[in-house]
Formats: structure tokens, sequence, C-alpha cells
């Protein structure tokens, strides 16, 4: 079971080009699918991604920055939390014209 934490820093608005930027990177993508199947801990994303723990965090704060994930708390059956990471899109779409690049994102509930 998860609850949706707030997260600071999805108040900021994402940059398009630091979207792209961050997609770009294998490890995040990696989160992201993990994340789309539900929420995964750090440690979890760890063991998915094959990578260190110091840059799999790297790669979830540039993907919290960017709002392609947010933060939520887990419950497990004993009473213990922990904090935990979604995806917070499941569709991209990148719109490429004469004023520039835009991304525009969209979750499950908006399609």
């Amino acid at each position: 079971m998860s609850t949706h934490a707030p997260n600071t820093q999805s108040e900021l608005t994402a940059n398009p080009t630091a979207q792209l930027d961050v997609l770009g990177d294998e490890c995040a993508r990696t989160i992201l699918i993990a994340t789309s199947e539900g929420p995964k801990t750090a440690k979890e994303l760890t063991k998915r991604t094959d990578s260190s723990s110091a840059t799999v965090y790297r790669r979830i704060n540039n993907l919290l920055e960017s709002d392609l994930l947010s933060e939520c708390v887990r419950f497990d059956s004993d009473g213990s939390h922990t904090t935990a990471y979604e995806a917070t899109v499941e569709h991209l779409q990148v719109q490429i014209g004469a004023e520039g690049i835009d991304v525009a994102l969209a979750n499950a509930d908006q399609h």
C-alpha cells in the first residue's frame, strides 16, 4: 500500500529540455520503467538498474525535478514504512516547431 507525499521539487515548472536530457540516460529510463509498474524503493531500483546507490539517487532526483517521478510512502504489513518512488507519466509527446521544443506529459487518467 502506498500514500503519496507532497513532493516539493515537483512544484517547479519542468523544463522540456531537462526532461529530454533526463530521458537520455539509460539508468533514468530503467527507473522510470520500473516505477511505472508501481512504487519502488531506492534499494529496489538500485538492484533493478545494476547501478550504484549514489547513481540511482542522482537519477531519482533528476526525475523528481523533471516531474517524471513522485515520492510516496509505502507501508509494509508489519507497520513499517519507507519512501518509494512512482512514475507520474505514462505518455510523453514531443513537439518540435519554430517556437522550440515542447514536451507534453500525460498520465493514465488524462488520455
